[in-house]
């Protein structure tokens, strides 16, 4: 078992830039990938980015490339999303989850309660 618990939301205006914190226990974090999704009300979990377990490989959805970074510090067992320049449409609950690489949710085993984060026009 993985525990991931997020953090780091909130309400931001858009342009502006938040960071989201994964805090994992359980199991030996660099054994997964970890993976970003989120979910607007009344849309389905949407793929962020996802981080392979040695931090080696990334790999974004196109709607956040450039702006968004993911990474990881297995030493820590924590992962990290930065998100800049911040689009009312970024507007979801972020969830971070851990699994193989992929970038469909079902194929992630683990997941934390998310965390909202709000863009304001």
């Amino acid at each position: 078992q993985v525990q991931l618990v997020e953090s780091g939301g909130g309400l931001v205006q858009a342009g502006g830039s938040l960071r989201l914190s994964c805090a994992a226990s359980g199991r030996t974090f660099s054994n997964y990938a970890m993976g970003w999704f989120r979910q607007a009300p009344g849309k389905e979990r949407e793929f962020v980015a996802v981080i392979s377990g040695l931090g080696r490989m990334t790999y974004y959805a196109d709607s956040v490339k450039g702006r968004f970074t993911i990474s990881r510090d297995n030493a820590k067992n924590t992962g990290n999303l930065q998100m800049n320049s911040l689009k009312p449409e970024d507007t979801a609950a972020y969830y971070c989850a851990a699994g193989v690489w992929a970038t469909t949710a079902r194929d992630y085993a683990y997941w934390g309660q998310g965390t909202q984060v709000t863009v304001s026009s």
